[in-house]
């Protein structure tokens, strides 16, 4: 005999209708939820009318000690009022303005002010009716009843409502995420309201170094000191760790994470309030740590007037303002309302993404009505700075005023390999463009230099120290009303081609983690930081100074290598750990590169008005015998010449010393010279 079975049911994913209750009452709450504001609010007033009437008849019953009915007409009346009154009040209140699933504690504290509100008017128009006989406990045992009764009703609502919420499905009670949010100020608890809506993160812990708040319960989750991280991690198995401190410095924040290096944890943060535009704090606000989290100082207030001075109202050009700092240029330069801001750029991608960012943030600025940002015209250039017909028609039309000269080519070992590419278009392509800034009457000149060009020992630093020379050079000559300035300074974080781009894609891709030397050593600035000082020196400038940035405590390489592994939730593999998840392997310095950089050529520095920005007075190469040495580099690169080239560096340079085995393997045959004439 064949037995035959049922087909299989195409919605075999989905409980049957009979499976229970439990199917009812979520199909119940998904529904609840898809509803229209007017059809929930109407629900939730019909609910309160019920509760509230239960309320007081409930206060009258304990208050007399038997089951209330009315013996009058009066007493009905005042029976009838209390609940009227009371929805009334929650209307004014806002009540039925808060959505239910996520009414939190402020909405509860509203809750028992109306509640108290609705007892008071109500106690006033028992007054005013002047019913004999009528027991004043009964306001309070009333006010009492519906304050639990409504409180209740809104957090059994919420909870359903917040489980049968589409970000709640697949997530059961005990798979959800276990995670510690450090820092149990507003912040902190604001995260943690944000995490139980959510649904798929269970907070086991809040930690905080005020020991005040040690052992305290907020919001039903215990605060425990630094010290006893590794236990809570060790016993609820936590594999992130959520920093809510958006407001401290970044000392506080840098100690925070140095406490969790030790843990296999994956550490997200919060951005700065100021960057939370909603004012409320979301899950989606968490992001990973950024290298600026680690090594970023605290910022120094800019001098408004020094940001200002040289862009309100001018005519200002960005060359290279696709780059990392030039980038950054144009978006601080845009806020402060020049006239125009000139894009002037090589590469169209990187001219194209800049210039809708700025169209962007124009919209944003005139938005937030922040100054007149919104009236400064864009103009985007396409070119390279050795166009000397393009630079000069660039400047004459637009009638620019200041120039911040950030085009370079800047990575080491590309230069090193492409020597004559990098000269042209560093040293020349300043050349070109200063020239005709002086030619055409420009105001300021900017230059964007490098800790690489003190004592360089690769082309790239000796092509940027060149630059630096143009300048002085052009600076001291008679008849010169263009000032020319430069600004050094050393790595910006998270820059194109910078080592923490290279250590983070690496780490994802689960190592290894390529570390020149165990101890090469490099300072760092934020690029937003860098930027805003590179403006605030350019206003400083007199003629001919080397202004020097700043840079904080230097910064071991490989010693930011094992924190970005340890931050990202994986363990180093090493001798002492073969286990590990990400290995680090030590590669050697590359051509021209130092195991430690400079800033200062010579030892005449003084300060500034701006404690981060200091002034270097340099030896000085008269600009008709830099001319001649300028001649015969051109000379030498159209040549394919090394050999005369590196002569013509190491007679020029201060200090220059090509490292050993450093010598050009590609782009020769490409270089043409720039079309410019030498004054």
């Amino acid at each position: 005999m064949v037995q035959r079975t049922n087909p299989p049911r195409a919605n075999q994913g989905i409980p049957a209708r009979n499976a229970g209750s439990g199917w009812h009452f979520m199909h119940l709450a998904e529904w609840l939820i898809a509803r229209p504001r007017w059809f929930k609010r109407a629900l939730l007033i019909t609910n309160d009318l019920l509760l509230l009437s239960i309320a007081i008849w409930a206060a009258y019953t304990l208050r007399l000690s038997r089951l209330y009915v009315p013996p009058t007409w009066e007493k009905w009346l005042l029976l009838i009022a209390a609940p009227l009154i009371g929805v009334a009040v929650f209307h004014v209140r806002g009540l039925y303005k808060l959505v239910t699933r996520f009414i939190g504690p402020e909405g509860t504290t509203r809750i028992y002010v109306a509640v108290v509100i609705a007892a008071l008017l109500w106690a006033v128009l028992v007054l005013m009716m002047a019913v004999k006989d009528h027991p004043r406990s009964v306001i309070v045992i009333y006010a009492l009843i519906a304050a639990l009764l409504i409180r209740l009703s809104r957090q059994w609502a919420g909870a359903a409502l917040l489980k049968a919420a589409p970000q709640h499905k697949g997530v059961s009670f005990d798979k959800r995420k276990p995670v510690i949010i450090y820092g149990a100020g507003t912040t902190g608890v604001q995260l943690l309201r944000a995490l139980n809506e959510h649904g798929a993160y269970k907070s086991v812990a809040f930690i905080d170094p005020n020991p005040s708040l040690a052992g305290q319960m907020v919001h039903g989750v215990k605060v425990i000191r630094p010290e006893k991280i590794g236990k809570v991690i060790a016993d609820e198995d936590v594999k992130e760790v959520l920093l809510a401190m958006p407001s401290a410095s970044r000392g506080e924040r840098r100690l925070a994470l140095k406490a969790l290096e030790a843990f296999p944890v994956v550490v997200k943060t919060l951005p700065a309030l100021e960057e939370i535009a909603s004012g409320n704090v979301q899950v989606s606000d968490l992001r990973p740590i950024d290298v600026e989290d680690l090594l970023g100082r605290d910022p120094v207030v800019p001098n408004l007037e020094l940001l200002t001075a040289n862009a309100r109202g001018k005519v200002v050009m960005i060359t290279g303002a696709g780059g990392s700092i030039g980038s950054e240029l144009t978006r601080q330069l845009l806020k402060l309302s020049p006239k125009t801001l000139v894009l002037f750029e090589l590469s169209e991608v990187a001219l194209y993404d800049i210039s809708m960012e700025l169209e962007d943030l124009k919209r944003r600025l005139l938005k937030e009505a922040e100054g007149e940002a919104s009236a400064t015209s864009v103009v985007a250039v396409l070119g390279s700075v050795l166009d000397r017909k393009l630079v000069a028609r660039t400047i004459q039309e637009l009638g620019v005023e200041v120039i911040y000269h950030a085009a370079a080519y800047k990575h080491v070992p590309i230069v090193e390999a492409n020597p004559f590419a990098g000269l042209q278009n560093n040293t020349f392509g300043t050349l070109v463009v200063a020239e005709t800034a002086k030619e055409l009457g420009v105001e300021r000149f900017v230059l964007v230099s490098s800790d690489k060009a003190v004592r360089p020992t690769n082309i790239m630093g000796a092509s940027k120290r060149l630059a630096e020379q143009i300048l002085q050079a052009l600076a001291q000559e008679r008849g010169t009303a263009t000032i020319f300035t430069m600004v050094r300074f050393g790595n910006v974080l998270d820059s194109s081609g910078s080592v923490v781009r290279l250590f983070r894609s690496q780490i994802k891709a689960g190592g290894p983690v390529t570390v020149t030397d165990p101890d090469v050593i490099r300072y760092f600035m934020s690029i937003p930081e860098a930027a805003q000082l590179v403006i605030q020196a350019g206003t400083m400038a007199t003629g001919g100074e080397v202004f020097v940035l700043e840079m904080g405590t230097p910064v071991k390489i490989d010693d930011l290598a094992r924190t970005m592994i340890r931050l990202s939730g994986r363990e180093l593999r090493d001798e002492a750990h073969p286990d590990g998840d990400v290995a680090i392997e030590y590669i050697g310095l590359r051509p021209g590169e130092k195991l430690y950089e400079e800033l200062l050529i010579g030892e005449n520095t003084t300060g500034t008005s701006h404690p981060r920005i200091f002034k270097n007075n340099e030896p000085i190469v008269p600009f008709e015998e830099l001319a001649a040495v300028l001649e015969r580099l051109e000379d030498a690169i159209h040549r394919l010449d090394e050999a005369e080239m590196q002569d013509v560096l190491r007679t020029t340079v201060e200090g220059y010393v090509p490292a050993a085995g450093s010598h050009p393997v590609a782009g020769k045959g490409e270089w043409q010279p720039a079309s410019r004439t030498l004054h």
